[in-house]
């Protein structure tokens, strides 16, 4: 039976359905059904064609648990941004959309407040409150000036791409503090995802969250977000949320081979821990290899596998309040968004280093003989020679090496993370 795990936005949308709080009993085309944006999803060329032969597709959790069966009734071709998703970039060429039911095959039974994910009951006589950021003073007592109208149920919007200003877990504990104040409150979670991470979907992200709440009860008031947050709330907030300098991150390093990256890192290694104001990881390219990546070539598969290792260690270290200082080449824009993503979702900070080296310094310096090696045809698709370099645009902080210090390179990476408050000024 073929298999695939979806990405999180695509997890999201099952659960919704499965739940059902949508209109809908399976995936559907982009242009969607009932007058809701599509629920998509989308799978490797390969993956479709198994699909397709067999019938059906066994869609699995990250842990490789089996939650569903999509029937398979159609396909269309991926040619452009249809399947982007909250969780992450939109997916390259080469995948298919698949369209069909669902049947379920287990329930999700994990997850922080998995108790409170529940399916529409009885609709009459309740107000659904969507709730995607912590409710203020104010909105607490709009919310109870609805109550008139029927008993508030408070929806807290958990999918991705929704939470904001604190993660999912803690807009729950958020809600829950907040509904103490209002008398006759429910609080439920709802794995409502967005379409779109850029925003670039707000009308389809309106109509399915209408149609969520319609599902649930028969009015709806919307929070306005504006004003303090009760005692409770705050603390709530400030714990999930602490100042930069206490809070998780990411610096990521990228660069041609030989641009100084590698040494630079090193150097903020060593100065965070001479500091002793932090908790700090270095995952170095080639030590991540040695030890994380052992039996990984040097493709392009393999090289992103690799990069895509060091941004999930980086990101479940900044999750913890850590930081973790990375220095692959990382040549390509998408996977250094995924690895941002990542660390986003972890509730950590990232910030991007581009060592912009010119290749011709970086060849001059050639220590490990690499590029004119490349250059006799002995190493294919390499960096700068052989594959392409995507220069990022996003950069935090662009740093070339040729004829500096380290110590000067150095400062121009401590002054940004000063700058926007990671480190604190010694």
């Amino acid at each position: 039976m073929p298999q695939w795990t979806p990405s999180q936005r695509e997890l999201d949308d099952l659960d919704l359905i499965s739940l059902g709080a949508v209109p809908v009993t399976g995936f559907t085309h982009p242009e969607g059904e009932h007058g809701l944006p599509g629920l998509t999803l989308t799978v490797p060329t390969a993956v479709a064609e198994e699909a397709v032969t067999a019938g059906t597709l066994d869609l699995l959790d990250p842990e490789g648990v089996p939650l569903a069966r999509l029937a398979v009734a159609g396909t269309y071709p991926v040619d452009g941004p249809e399947g982007a998703d909250a969780a992450g970039p939109a997916p390259s060429l080469g995948q298919v959309g698949l369209v069909g039911p669902l049947s379920a095959l287990t329930s999700t039974v994990y997850g922080p407040f998995r108790r409170l994910v529940a399916g529409p009951q009885e609709s009459a006589g309740r107000v659904a409150v969507p709730v995607e950021a912590p409710l203020s003073e104010s909105d607490i007592a709009g919310i109870r000036a609805a109550s008139d109208a029927g008993r508030p149920l408070l929806l807290v919007l958990i999918g991705a791409g929704y939470p904001r200003g604190v993660s999912a877990p803690a807009l729950v504990r958020a809600t829950l503090a907040a509904a103490a104040d209002i008398p006759g409150a429910e609080v439920v979670a709802v794995p409502l995802a967005r379409r779109r991470p850029d925003g670039s979907a707000a009308d389809a992200d309106e109509r399915l969250l209408a149609a969520v709440a319609a599902a649930y009860a028969e009015s709806t008031h919307h929070p306005s977000y504006q004003g303090e947050l009760p005692v409770a709330v705050a603390a709530v907030v400030e714990q999930n949320r602490p100042p930069r300098e206490c809070r998780g991150l990411v610096v990521f390093f990228t660069g041609l081979s030989g641009s100084g990256k590698s040494t630079i890192a090193r150097a903020l290694y060593d100065t965070v821990l001479e500091r002793g104001d932090r908790t700090v990881t270095s995952l170095d390219g080639d030590v991540v290899r040695h030890h994380l990546s052992k039996g990984l070539g040097f493709s392009r598969e393999d090289r992103e596998t690799n990069i895509r290792r060091i941004g999930w260690v980086g990101a479940e270290i900044s999750r913890h309040g850590g930081m973790a200082i990375c220095s692959p080449i990382a040549p390509f824009d998408a996977t250094r968004q995924e690895v941002r993503t990542m660390a986003r979702d972890a509730g950590g900070g990232f910030v991007l280093v581009h060592v912009a080296t010119p290749l011709e310094e970086c060849e001059r310096r050639d220590r490990k003989g690499l590029y004119a090696r490349a250059r006799a045809g002995e190493i294919p698709d390499f960096t700068g020679i052989s594959s392409p370099y995507e220069a990022p645009a996003d950069a935090d902080a662009v740093v070339d090496t040729t004829g500096r210090t380290v110590a000067d390179c150095l400062d121009e990476v401590l002054a940004v993370l000063i700058a926007e408050g990671w480190l604190t000024r010694v």
